[in-house]
């Protein structure tokens, strides 16, 4: 139960984060010497450079798609703690537009990433053949852009009220995103599945997963909370959210880190014992190419350094409280959700193991500046804080009793 005193306080608004110079030419030369580095693996190895740039584009995409539903559970529940914290969520969803020009842009690499796209490869196979009129190129392009389009709309308007109700105040602008909230969530959950079996699973059109889709949203939302522990710390560490953020919240927000550090792990394995359990040729294939080589070694990361690394990290309440933990495992989960997308990529092109190298290293660092830059300016333009949302006193004061 949480409390606050009856009388009213006053919260002294942090204001836009006055974001460094260098930082931010740090984040723009990131984005020059990594995509620059892309174009330079694009001569070299074309389908290398083109994986690693669909490996890149759905991770960041995720994040910037995870702020979004983030926000969009604390409106439909009317939840109160993460009042403090919420705009760190939505400024991911400022990165949306750019993700739908980097899905364009793995338009012109279609044909070095998927196999289906070619015609020849079509003809003969029954299965292909069967599956050729979702997995066409004009309608694989259109339907995930108008998914993302989507997308985009929803950020466009609930962040957008909560913007505006940073002059305005009132609740009126809460119940229309409360209004708002439902209509996203049942569209995310429909085109978030699409985009996960069209953009990865249908890597190996031979494959077939009814839980994958939930694995991709359980990597979304895993990496989402990590990334907004980093964020809310290193806002914390620079004093704006002095008074505002307290142990308690990053309590809360380290409970759901663990939280979905679990159920990542619970769907993770329920989806290979299903597929282990029913031992059908078409299913199996994808299991047994990852436990092959030095994909095996990939496997077990995961298995212990995604999901029991964070668990036995964050089980204490003490970690759960600790701002330099929490901001050290919000980075370790980052990377763990990055390597498991490269689990999920990169086998399809190279049985024998993965490829980390300067193309891999060149187009991170290029999506890392951008997706950097753009959250940053966010930032500098917006409260850090949701400063008028009509929850955020009692959560300011709030206590767990």
């Amino acid at each position: 139960m949480a409390t606050h005193p009856s009388h009213s306080h006053e919260i002294k608004n942090p204001g836009p984060w006055e974001v460094p110079s260098s930082l931010r030419i740090s984040f723009i030369a990131l984005a020059v010497i990594g995509f620059a580095l892309f174009g330079a693996g694009l001569k070299v190895d074309s389908h290398r450079a083109w994986a690693s740039f669909l490996h890149n584009h759905f991770f960041f995409m995720s994040l910037a798609l995870g702020g979004l539903f983030f926000a969009a559970i604390q409106w439909l529940t009317g939840a109160m703690w993460s009042a403090p914290l919420r705009r760190v969520a939505e400024s991911f969803t400022s990165y949306l537009p750019v993700a739908i020009l980097t899905f364009l842009v793995i338009g012109f690499g279609v044909h070095d990433i998927y196999h289906w796209s070619h015609a020849e490869h079509v003809q003969g196979d029954i299965v292909l053949e069967g599956k050729a009129g979702y997995l066409s190129v004009p309608f694989f392009l259109i339907r995930n852009v108008i998914a993302m389009s989507v997308w985009f709309f929803f950020a466009w308007k609930m962040v957008g009220n909560s913007l505006k109700q940073d002059s305005e105040g009132g609740v009126a602008l809460t119940f229309k995103n409360k209004a708002l909230a439902p209509a996203f969530l049942i569209l995310f959950a429909i085109s978030f599945t699409m985009a996960s079996f069209d953009q990865l699973m249908s890597l190996d059109p031979h494959w077939f997963s009814t839980m994958f889709g939930v694995y991709c949203f359980a990597g979304l939302f895993y990496s989402t909370l990590a990334l907004t522990a980093v964020v809310t710390v290193t806002l914390k560490r620079r004093g704006l959210l002095e008074g505002i953020v307290s142990e308690e919240h990053l309590h809360d927000l380290g409970k759901f880190m663990f939280a979905f550090t679990t159920f990542w792990a619970y769907i993770g394995f329920s989806q290979f014992m299903l597929i282990w359990y029913a031992n059908l040729p078409e299913e199996t294939g994808y299991f047994l190419n990852r436990f092959e080589g030095q994909w095996l070694w990939v496997s077990i990361f995961l298995l212990v350094g995604k999901f029991l690394v964070p668990f036995l990290v964050l089980l204490p309440r003490e970690n759960k409280r600790n701002q330099n933990i929490l901001f050290n495992i919000g980075i370790y989960m980052l990377g763990a959700q990055w390597i498991d997308i490269l689990w999920v990529v990169q086998p399809e092109f190279y049985k024998d193991g993965p490829r980390c190298f300067w193309i891999e290293a060149g187009t991170l660092l290029g999506f890392v500046g951008l997706f950097g830059f753009i959250v940053t300016r966010f930032l500098s333009k917006n409260n850090v804080v949701a400063i008028k949302d009509p929850r955020l006193e009692e959560a300011v004061f709030h206590h767990h009793q």
